[in-house]
């Protein structure tokens, strides 16, 4: 099998175009990851995401973790075979959503449901409130059992509105455990016969100073690539793009970067602008089961009126099942009765549309006209 390599093909200012091999397949960038979290993209059985174009998917560990349990997945052989996906896994290690039970949340006895220790995380279920302690350590033992061609480091990650001395503390764990989960990676063989890449993550909410540090500790450390986590948690469209700007002198060029949880068309390629090549977000399945869909001409909801006769498709030109073969009138009225084909539909059209954005991202970078079609997209999507 393959093992993990990043080649950077071509640049258009500072937006790259580029392909990552693991041992089950390609993926060409900028890519967008559908998320599937469980072990499952809402929804969607494994051969519509593949069909729709997805080169790589994204799933868990907190979740996967907690349900059905990583002795589970190895029983199976791993995630791929557990959820059938034939192409390339990125879990994430967990360590938002642990940490994002702390954010404000608290027993019965107003304590917080998260406990900070220099060597991990104790933490309760938010589905049954038992006690768990996460590290280093058991996070890269967990990804190892799943399987996923790309893990990330265990981090701490804090709220946006946390407090400079917090935000370093949380920088400077981040830091030592990078550094553990590296050297525990590197002890643990892969389970299954393939590499496995492990990706650290750069910390620091948007504090400058803690940005530059973190990202050039990060970048000297030996991970196969590298993640800017800690944003798009609260803070402006502005902020975001000055911390990306202040990163990305920081960031190794040969390594992919991987902004994690953006996933808004406009933030993508402020992004992309700024020299990240992949990214990952709930939002094409959240918002499709919602009834909202993305087109090039902007969003639609198809719970409006307007649409209840509409015979057209969602977006002409798209070449996704849902527009292929059914009227907006229909998939509104699905909507409408919580039917799960409408919902279905919906999500498979946004994961499309976000395929088809990726690709024209990738085709302006080989033809240097990033920018021109940035300015268009973003006119016609706004307008």
């Amino acid at each position: 099998m393959e093992k993990f390599s990043f080649t950077l093909e071509k640049t258009d200012g500072k937006a790259r175009l580029g392909k990552i091999t693991t041992a089950h397949g390609e993926i060409e960038t900028p890519v967008f990851m559908p998320v599937g979290t469980r072990a499952s993209v809402k929804t969607l059985a494994p051969y519509e995401v593949k069909d729709i174009g997805a080169e790589i998917i994204l799933g868990n560990t907190y979740h996967l973790y907690l349900r059905p349990g990583t002795s589970i997945i190895k029983k199976h052989g791993g995630l791929h075979r557990f959820m059938n996906w034939g192409g390339p896994i990125l879990t994430d290690s967990g360590g938002f959503q642990v940490f994002s039970l702390g954010f404000g949340a608290k027993d019965k006895s107003g304590k917080s449901l998260v406990h900070i220790k220099e060597d991990g995380v104790e933490f309760r279920s938010h589905l049954d409130g038992s006690k768990h302690f996460f590290t280093p350590k058991s996070v890269i033992q967990m990804q190892k059992e799943i399987g996923a061609d790309i893990m990330m480091a265990f981090d701490e990650c804090a709220p946006a509105d946390a407090s400079y001395d917090y935000a370093r503390d949380a920088m400077d764990r981040t830091h030592r455990w990078a550094k553990e989960c590296i050297d525990v990676h590197k002890k643990i063989k892969p389970i299954y016969g393939y590499e496995q890449a492990l990706f650290g993550i750069v910390q620091g909410v948007t504090y400058k100073d803690l940005r530059v540090e973190s990202a050039k500790y990060i970048s000297s450390l030996d991970f196969d690539g590298v993640a800017i986590g800690g944003l798009a948690v609260g803070e402006s469209e502005k902020v975001r793009n000055e911390t990306l700007d202040t990163v990305e002198p920081y960031l190794p060029k040969d390594k992919p970067r991987y902004l994690m949880g953006v996933g808004f068309p406009q933030d993508i390629l402020n992004a992309v602008e700024r020299g990240v090549d992949m990214f990952d977000c709930v939002l094409p399945t959240r918002l499709g089961r919602n009834g909202t869909v993305w087109t090039y001409d902007g969003r639609l909801n198809l719970l409006n009126a307007k649409h209840a006769a509409d015979l057209g498709p969602i977006e002409k030109g798209c070449d996704c099942y849902a527009c292929q073969n059914f009227s907006r009138s229909y998939i509104s009225h699905l909507t409408r009765e919580g039917e799960v084909l409408g919902l279905r539909l919906a999500s498979l059209h946004n994961l499309r549309f976000m395929m088809r954005f990726m690709g024209d991202i990738r085709k302006s970078i080989k033809n240097n006209e990033f920018q021109v079609f940035r300015k268009s997209f973003i006119r016609k999507f706004e307008g």
